[in-house]
Order: structure tokens, then C-alpha cells, then sequence
């Protein structure tokens, strides 16, 4: 349970970040930009997901070098066949608790300062605001405490924390595949913002950035929530295909019960019932995200 949902947290993390960055840049004038935008979406969006997270899988276990040669990052990260190692506080504890105090304070003075300005999207600041102070805070405790930083020793790496190729093939396999519909969503909503908000932006003297960023992205937001949040129930959902790579997530721990004890009809059921669960805790979120931006007045 904890495997699926760290991976679909940090699946949805990092795919509203691409999607939202893709989304944005497909709107640019710069044709290789756009583009390049474009191509993404149609191959991540036009390909099986389960093609997706095999080629992934295949790529760091058979491309990567062994761990007697990973490749590393000056004693920060070090990148083989055995998935990413990452130096981490040597007080593993006290720096995510820390963190995640850093996250709250950062998120309620990033919302405090957004909604000067913003009438949409301060959520979204206060988020960038919460994670940004969330590094710092991890960062100090670190050079205060010091580091455990991955290490080669002899054929094994030790040192740091870990992330198995199983979990890196997931996270980018759904991340990606994930991003192209949000892309897609975020520029429809951008384009069907009436044409007179972008001329009124430009009026009043903002460049273009400034306008996609102040009066056209805040908007397009009220368009795109509700199908945003489709797209982060079928991450979850898609996250049972963790299977077929040997993650060991819900589906995969299930399907062992089932082969020892035969209880098929519970074990299924039990696994119908937490993905429902996960998908009624996004539902009421979204439903309420959705509700306070339609709130704000136009």
C-alpha cells in the first residue's frame, strides 16, 4: 500500500509539473518550441502505457552501466543498473520533519502573497513556495547534520537512500504518459479563454509571458480542474501496471496472496476497494479545489 501510493504521489507530482510546462510552451510562437511541445504529446499520448513502462524498464537495466561503474554526480547521486542512489541527511528523521514543516509555512506565506494578486492560481504558488522552502529546509539540516552520500563498496553501493529501477521505470512511465493529457487539457483551456482577455492583457502593457501567467492561465484553471482530476484517478489506476516490471505494489503483493492462500474473489475485491478509496480522496479534493476557483470572481 505504501509502494502504490509513493509512486502515485509522486507520479501526479511531477506529472502536473510537465504537463503544465509542456501545456504552456505549446502556445509559444517559436515554431521548433511548439513543436517540440507537440511531438511529446503525440508520442507519449499515442503509445500503450505498458509499451511505455517496458521501454523505460529496458533502458535502465540494460543501458546503464553496471554498479561498479554508475555514474555519479560529484557524491551526490550515482546512476547504474541498480536504480538512483541519492545522498540524504545523515538524520533521515529530524530533515523530513522538518521538511514537511518547511512545506506548511512556506505553502501559507506563498498563499498570503499569491492572493494580492492572484484571484486563480495562488494554490498553485503556494505549492511552488511550500516545495521550494520544503529543499531549502532539507538542504540545512543536511549541512548542519551532515550526509549520507552513496558510495561503491566493492561490487554493492552503500550509503544514501535509494530508488530501485522498478520504481524509477513507474514513476517516469506514468509521469510521462500522464503529462501529454494534462499538456493538452492545460492548452485548451488556455485557448478557449476569450481572445479579448489576451488583447486586454497586452493593452494594460504586459508582455506576453505576463499575460499567460496573470490573466489567461488563471482562467483556462477553471476549464481544466475538473478533467485534471480524471487524469490524476487514472494515474492511480494505471499504477497497477506495476506488475508486469516487478514493482511490488498493491496488485503485485495481491496476486502472491491469491496464488497461496486462493481466495481470488476477496483478494480482488480488497484491491477494487482501495483504488476506490484513492479515487474518492482525489475526487473530494478536486471537488473542492474546483469549487474555491469557481468561487473567484471573474
Amino acid at each position: 500500500m505504501s509502494n502504490t501510493l509513493r509512486v502515485a504521489v509522486a507520479g501526479i507530482a511531477l506529472a502536473s509539473v510537465l504537463g503544465i510546462a509542456v501545456g504552456l510552451l505549446r502556445l509559444s510562437r517559436h515554431p521548433l518550441v511548439a513543436g517540440l511541445c507537440g511531438a511529446w504529446v503525440e508520442v507519449f499520448r499515442n503509445t500503450p502505457l505498458l509499451i511505455q513502462l517496458l521501454a523505460i524498464y529496458l533502458l535502465i537495466t540494460e543501458l546503464l552501466p553496471g554498479s561498479s561503474e554508475a555514474l555519479s554526480a560529484d557524491g551526490i547521486a550515482l546512476l547504474s543498473k541498480e536504480g538512483l542512489q541519492i545522498a540524504v541527511p545523515e538524520a533521515g528523521a529530524l530533515a523530513l520533519g522538518c521538511a514537511l514543516m518547511a512545506f506548511a509555512l512556506g505553502a501559507a506565506f506563498g498563499w498570503a502573497a499569491a492572493r494580492r494578486w492572484l484571484e486563480v492560481g495562488a494554490g498553485i504558488v503556494a505549492a511552488a513556495a511550500g516545495a521550494l522552502a520544503a529543499a531549502l529546509a532539507w538542504l540545512l539540516v543536511g549541512a548542519v547534520v551532515g550526509w549520507s552520500r552513496p558510495a561503491l563498496d566493492g561490487f554493492l553501493i552503500s550509503g544514501g537512500a535509494s530508488l530501485t529501477p522498478e520504481f524509477l521505470a513507474l514513476w517516469l512511465g506514468l509521469a510521462l504518459f500522464t503529462s501529454a493529457a494534462i499538456a493538452e487539457i492545460v492548452r485548451a483551456g488556455a485557448l478557449a479563454v476569450p481572445a479579448g482577455q489576451w488583447h486586454a492583457a497586452l493593452a494594460l502593457g504586459m508582455t506576453r509571458r505576463q499575460a499567460i501567467a496573470g490573466a489567461i492561465f488563471p482562467q483556462a484553471l477553471r476549464l481544466a480542474i475538473p478533467p485534471l482530476a480524471s487524469q490524476y484517478m487514472n494515474l492511480i489506476k494505471n499504477s497497477s501496471l506495476a506488475v508486469v516490471i516487478g514493482y511490488p505494489d498493491l496488485v503485485s503483493i495481491a496476486n502472491t496472496s491469491i496464488n497461496q492462500n486462493g481466495q481470488a474473489l476477496e483478494v480482488i475485491v480488497i484491491i477494487m476497494a482501495v483504488y476506490l478509496s484513492l479515487n474518492l480522496v482525489v475526487a473530494v479534493v478536486m471537488n473542492a479545489v474546483n469549487a474555491r476557483v469557481m468561487r473567484a470572481p471573474r
